[in-house]
């Protein structure tokens, strides 16, 4: 059963899969600014499509909205207005130092931006950049098909199972879970525990600041 760790809970792996925004980025009010006006001038509840489209390939998102419109060239539109909107683009609480204690090799960002945006994203935010990079682009199915974090995995060298993923939203949880890993939640995002488990966490909390890492035999150590 998923539950919100008590004290010096510990968890062991190999490999750290992170998602990117809503969990080592706060990009939230770009994002609702962007799909906010995009969906206002479509004639779409801004609210309901902000919703939609958190944690999933923007142009799987376009082509549920517009089966008979021209989602590609709506996509292209929605990537330039985000890669243009960097206020308030930050990291989120503990993110900075989480990653400083993690060896390089053993973690990686499997996001559902482009690389373009990705990059954009996490130069604002000033973060490290990993040495591999799994954006929208990098997978046929994005987020809820565990194609990403098995890609994610790969990359590092590792097998899903014995790697820990790191989410904030709902299709993104089902993903490391369909891939086999194990999926540690964030509140960052999404408030309602009840969703997070529904998802398939296996553990919940409320961001990086109250997780701490080490290395130890080639393993990572992370306490909770």
């Amino acid at each position: 059963m998923p539950f919100t760790p008590g004290p010096l809970t510990q968890i062991h792996c190999r490999g750290l899969l992170f998602d990117l925004d809503g969990v080592l980025v706060d990009s939230t009010p770009a994002v609702e600014r962007v799909w906010g006006a995009w969906a206002a001038e479509h004639g779409f509840d801004p609210h309901e499509i902000v919703r939609r489209a958190h944690g999933r390939p923007s142009l799987a998102t376009l082509r549920e909205l517009l089966p008979n419109g021209n989602p590609e060239k709506e996509n292209l539109e929605v990537e330039r207005r985000e890669i243009a909107d960097l206020e308030g683009v930050v990291p989120l609480p503990g993110v900075l130092d989480l990653l400083r204690q993690l060896p390089a090799g053993h973690w990686t960002i499997v996001t559902s931006c482009t690389r373009p945006l990705a990059l954009v994203r996490i130069q604002a935010a000033g973060l490290p950049l990993p040495k591999v990079l799994i954006s929208s682009q990098d997978v046929t199915q994005g987020k809820p098909s565990p194609e990403p974090y098995l890609k994610g995995a790969t990359s590092l060298g590792f097998e899903a199972s014995d790697c820990l993923v790191v989410e904030d939203a709902p299709a993104g949880i089902r993903a490391g879970q369909a891939a086999g890993a194990r999926v540690l939640a964030l509140r960052t995002t999404e408030k309602d525990d009840q969703v997070l488990r529904a998802a398939g966490a296996n553990w919940i909390v409320d961001d990086c600041s109250a997780i701490s890492a080490e290395q130890k035999d080639g393993r990572i150590i992370l306490t909770l």
